[in-house]
């Protein structure tokens, strides 16, 4: 593997090869040297980050690689200097592979043109987050032993989301069966998705196996009625309609209290932490590939 710049093009075939890598990782301790010893992964996130960024670094380290973490507030950027500039600076100070988080769609890509390096998609404005998908899906593989026959609703701000953007993609290659969830002005039209869409949560959450919750990304320009808390909120009251089996997802940060509640979030349905922790090995798998093919 080359570079790991989106879901969206690969076969299911190979999204089956890296949940299957990433399962390996999370069952597996490793004994040192790791398969990365020696190399340093780079850390460009030009946007804040709790969950991805700790997970890479984790990750990074646990297969034997240095760490190097770029912050842009405290860089040359502030000074003008252009985003390829700072790419090849960092680069040119040993940085082997490069893990990238940006506002602009496609930013990871112009990097992996600009560089020639390995580039891995760590959320690139609301075009895709490919590493969070590989970690929610090692996530529906550990919990229900399978993907393929599984209904899910995500729902919120789809419009918006990285996080869905990626999803959309894997979950029907995998076997899955989506709903896409929202006020209508957050959905995507019928010309953007061949997926089911629906403005009514209450005709859904009995219906699925998962509940996918994302937050409203107000930052991107996303707008909400009044009444989006009593329409798409998982509370209690819709979580007790859910099936017996059924999960609660959410790729976080969770807005609590808007898309969620507290009893919810911190509930036995909720899977937000297993998500978080799988998104360790999911970024093992993807680090470990890329270092295959150096």
């Amino acid at each position: 593997m080359k570079s790991f710049l989106g879901v969206r093009h690969l076969a299911r075939d190979d999204l089956e090869d890296l949940v299957d890598r990433a399962a390996w990782y999370a069952s597996t301790r490793l004994e040192a040297p790791g398969p990365l010893d020696g190399l340093t992964v780079g850390a460009l996130f030009f946007e804040p980050s709790t969950r991805t960024r700790l997970s890479f670094e984790v990750a990074a380290r646990r297969l034997g690689a240095h760490t190097l973490t770029f912050f842009p507030e405290q860089s040359s950027l502030t000074k003008g200097e252009t985003l390829q500039d700072t790419a090849l600076t960092v680069l040119s100070l040993g940085v082997e592979i490069l893990v990238v988080r940006h506002s602009t769609e496609g930013a990871p890509d112009s990097i992996h043109r600009w560089t020639g390096r390995p580039v891995i998609n760590a959320g690139d404005g609301a075009n895709e987050h490919p590493t969070q998908a590989l970690g929610d899906l090692l996530t529906l593989q550990r919990h229900f032993g399978t993907i393929a026959g599984l209904s899910v609703a995500i729902v919120g701000d789809i419009s918006h989301s990285r996080v869905a953007g990626s999803l959309m993609h894997a979950l029907p290659t995998l076997g899955a069966e989506v709903t896409l969830v929202g006020p209508s002005e957050l959905l995507p039209t019928a010309t953007e998705t061949a997926l089911a869409t629906s403005d009514d949560l209450d005709r859904v959450v009995g219906a699925v196996d998962v509940v996918y919750l994302l937050r409203v990304q107000n930052e991107r320009g996303a707008n909400i009625d009044s009444d989006y808390n009593a329409r798409f909120q998982m509370g209690l009251d819709r979580a007790a309609r859910m099936r017996a089996s059924a999960v609660v997802m959410h790729p976080g940060p969770m807005n609590r209290g808007v898309e969620i509640s507290d009893e919810v979030a911190d509930g036995p349905r909720s899977l937000v932490l297993d998500q978080v922790s799988n998104g360790v090995p999911a970024r093992m798998a993807v680090l470990a590939a890329i270092g295959e093919g150096l």
